[in-house]
């Protein structure tokens, strides 16, 4: 990972670069700010400031957007009365204590049981993971059946914890989903999915991939515009 940045008028925009296989270069803005680029390995630093400054404005104008929503909570207190989510819905969490560590949810209560208040934060979060486990599959097995057509199929879906990334597919078949998607809608949950999908038939963003997905998810991007405003 390379780090540079270019100056647009009054402003100095840094970005992260990432060398890979691909024929484009890839310009993302993260919900926190941060510009992620993915170049070409044989990509100059001058070409790629170039077409930095290029976009430069968009870029601007994706930072303000993601800022115009404030700063997330990332510091939990996992007390009662907070607010959080699963499956895209928002519940006000219920900390009670109790004989046996549990989680139940019904109309907007989030209810953790137990045995120490303190536990609360690691009682919740086993819970997240439980349900992806279960959630994740069962959303996947009608999309991945889908791509049976294409003589495609991933090897497995799987879990794992990613700061900046919602999923990713490896380069023999393997697909990862984060965690956290477990709090928001299940669409945003698929578009993942048919992402990572997409990426077993094309394996670089062209326009055959965007293409493939625009096919199997035609209002992808809202639910990707929704996933990035969420911000969990």
């Amino acid at each position: 990972m390379t780090k540079d940045s270019i100056q647009y008028g009054a402003t100095l925009i840094e970005y992260d670069i990432d060398f890979v296989d691909r024929k484009t270069l890839g310009i993302k803005v993260l919900p926190d700010g941060t510009v992620s680029l993915k170049a070409p390995i044989n990509a100059t630093l001058d070409d790629i400031r170039n077409k930095v400054h290029h976009r430069a404005a968009w870029i601007l104008r994706q930072k303000r957007y993601f800022e115009s929503f404030g700063t997330p909570t990332t510091e939990r207190q996992y007390i009662s009365g907070e607010s959080h989510l699963y499956l895209g819905r928002q519940y006000m969490l219920r900390i009670k204590e109790g004989e046996r560590n549990a989680v139940h949810y019904q109309n907007n209560i989030l209810e953790v049981v137990c045995q120490n208040k303190k536990e609360a934060g690691r009682v919740l979060q086993l819970w997240y993971l439980e349900r992806a486990q279960i959630k994740f599959p069962e959303y996947a097995k009608p999309i991945i059946e889908q791509f049976v057509a294409y003589g495609v199929q991933p090897k497995s879906v799987g879990i794992r914890k990613m700061e900046k990334r919602w999923g990713y597919c490896t380069t023999d078949g393997n697909i990862y989903l984060n965690p956290r998607l477990i709090c928001a809608p299940r669409c945003c949950i698929e578009y993942v999915i048919t992402h990572e999908l997409c990426h077993l038939v094309h394996r670089n963003h062209t326009k055959e991939f965007y293409a493939l997905l625009s096919k199997e998810m035609p209002h992808w991007e809202k639910w990707k515009n929704k996933l990035e405003r969420m911000m969990i």
